[in-house]
């Protein structure tokens, strides 16, 4: 189950997942998101902004990670309530 050199094809479909890849202009940039799919070729990555696809000759680091955080719903003002 996996491939050597490609740890990514041994994760879980669903769970959250940092890649740090090799961006066209140059340098690194990382997707962070529920991982969608995976096989040798790469993987899908759903982050906020839509689905991202990052080629294996591009993955230079992967791992899974907590969920995130249950999102703060905002409070009341403060001072709001007080006579």
């Amino acid at each position: 189950m996996g491939t050597p050199g490609r740890p990514w094809t041994r994760w879980p479909v669903g769970v959250r997942v940092v890649v740090r890849r090799r961006l066209p202009e140059g340098g690194l940039g990382d997707v962070l998101g529920e991982l969608l799919s995976t096989d040798d070729d790469g993987v899908v990555v759903r982050t906020r902004r839509g689905d991202v696809a990052v080629a294996a000759a591009d993955v230079v680091l992967g791992k899974v990670v907590p969920p995130a955080p249950p999102r703060r719903r905002p409070g009341p003002p403060p001072g709001a309530g007080e006579d």
